[in-house]
């Protein structure tokens, strides 16, 4: 019955060393070091690598005017991005938490900041990022149906919603393994793909084609390094899931390394094939880049190209949906978010109540803005939160000289990254300020918030009565308690 269930559960919570003397170490609840270095390269790849090389060159050079700067904007994304993944090198390998930038900000900044990025992060930044990669999963799935024809948008929505982020939920609730292992196999295939865009357009580019350029736009070159910064986005994801990771002194670094020369060096040769291969106003009319290229390059795997970037797209879904709600986890163990998503399944070592909450804020987020407008929307605060991370790193070191590093990044790269990450944010509210402002807003939401519920809980006791009622039997409902020990 549920009244036994309920006192089976409670009985964890009562007497916990109690629970572990009668378990062997395999019955403990907990999340487990399952992460080797071929899953934590295939996790970082897997999620730069999604739509954005597929999407965002539209972007780019709509907001660059240029080819060539459109070009130097992809390396340069590149680069900018390398510096903010070996600072966050040192950060995962500092701090032994999961949650990646809630956890630094918390350490490094104090807790408000830490709450606003937990805040920004699951009220509408991943949501927003989540839908844009679920849209282009969408499109790339129906599009080639109805070439040359526009696919109905209803359709794309459609197919995004029952197919790409339920199956993805589901997947990450049932196993950490069978998500682990098929990411692995998802990224050999994305490469793949890149692989088939980047061969016809050099062997093109040999013969000595050529595209036009266009007028040089510098007003708009702060949202050109945003879509730019969006396809390389998915590197501090890593450290999401850290107490996962083996041996992470030694694995966080070299996959950070190892996955973000490869991803910088593929972005910048597909880009060149698309030019070489499209003129600049046909890649500006085109919603799908790689369908696109590939009927122009590729018609006899025209078909063939939509279902890679699909995949490709349903990899970032699911390395996203693996490692962000263990963000959330830690944030509930830390008493900043309600305590039903710091549980995790009893049996299936997954942390269910995270990984479930996401879903409607996704499917709110879809129907709610277009997909540029979405990048512009969630890249602002997410930027802003990556640099105050950085930040927050150069403070801890001036602050906690002696603190073990066991991998120290050379300051000016951080003190580069950091003021270019502040500059291009702040030229953002000039060149999109409605997007950039409404974020700015929304993320201003979260003081409040922190005020009435937990720096002091604030709000009337009955409050606190409905959601202690409701914690109660959804943990009856999913099955799910508190980590029995302790994993940092």
């Amino acid at each position: 019955s549920l009244d036994c269930r309920f006192v089976l559960i409670l009985k964890r919570f009562l007497t916990p060393k109690q629970m572990r003397k009668e378990k062997t170490e395999d019955e403990v609840v907990h999340l487990r070091r399952e992460i080797g270095l071929l899953p934590a390269v295939s996790f970082i790849i897997g999620i730069v690598v999604g739509s954005g090389i597929f999407i965002a060159p539209k972007g780019v050079l709509m907001n660059s005017g240029s080819v060539g700067l459109s070009l130097l904007v992809w390396a340069l994304c590149g680069v900018l991005s390398m510096f903010g993944a070996l600072c966050f090198a040192e950060l995962g390998t500092s701090f032994t938490k999961s949650g990646s930038q809630y956890t630094y900000l918390l350490e490094t900044l104090g807790p408000l900041p830490a709450f606003l990025r937990l805040w920004v992060t699951f009220i509408f930044t991943r949501p927003a990022s989540v839908s844009y990669v679920s849209l282009a999963f969408g499109r790339y799935v129906v599009e080639p149906f109805f070439a040359p024809c526009a696919a109905p948008i209803v359709l794309i929505k459609l197919v995004t919603v029952c197919v790409s982020a339920a199956f993805v939920v589901a997947l990450n609730c049932w196993s950490v393994t069978t998500a682990s292992r098929i990411q692995v196999t998802l990224t050999f295939t994305k490469m793949f793909a890149l692989v088939l865009i980047i061969v016809p357009g050099f062997m093109a580019l040999v013969k000595g084609e050529r595209t036009k350029p266009l007028s040089l736009t510098l007003a708009t070159l702060p949202i050109a390094f945003y879509n730019g910064l969006y396809a390389y986005g998915g590197w501090t994801n890593l450290n999401c899931i850290t107490e996962e990771v083996i041996n992470p002194n030694r694995n966080i670094p070299l996959a950070i390394i190892l996955s973000m020369v490869t991803v910088t060096i593929f972005y910048v040769l597909v880009n060149v094939a698309y030019y070489t291969m499209m003129t600049p106003s046909e890649l500006l009319m085109s919603d799908a880049v790689a369908v696109t290229f590939a009927n122009r390059a590729l018609p006899g795997l025209a078909l063939v190209i939509p279902i890679l970037v699909a995949l490709s797209c349903f990899g970032t879904l699911n390395g996203g949906y693996f490692t962000s709600p263990r963000t959330l986890f830690v944030g509930a163990r830390e008493g900043h978010w309600p305590s039903i998503f710091s549980m995790i399944h009893i049996r299936r070592r997954t942390p269910l109540p995270a990984v479930l909450l996401q879903y409607p804020l996704v499917i709110l987020m879809l129907f709610g803005g277009e997909i540029y407008q979405l990048i512009t929307f969630s890249s602002f605060a997410g930027w802003f939160f990556v640099a105050l991370t950085t930040l927050g790193m150069l403070v801890h070191r001036y602050r906690f000289p002696l603190h073990p590093r066991p991998f120290k990044v050379p300051a000016v790269i951080a003190v580069i990254f950091t003021v270019v990450c502040f500059f291009i944010v702040g030229l953002s509210l000039y060149s999109d300020p409605w997007n950039t402002g409404r974020s700015c807003a929304l993320m201003l939401t979260g003081i409040p918030v922190y005020y009435l519920t937990v720096q002091r809980f604030r709000l009337p006791n009955r409050f606190k009565y409905i959601s202690d009622y409701f914690s109660m039997h959804l943990q009856l409902l999913l099955e799910v308690v508190q980590q029995e020990i302790q994993t940092y």
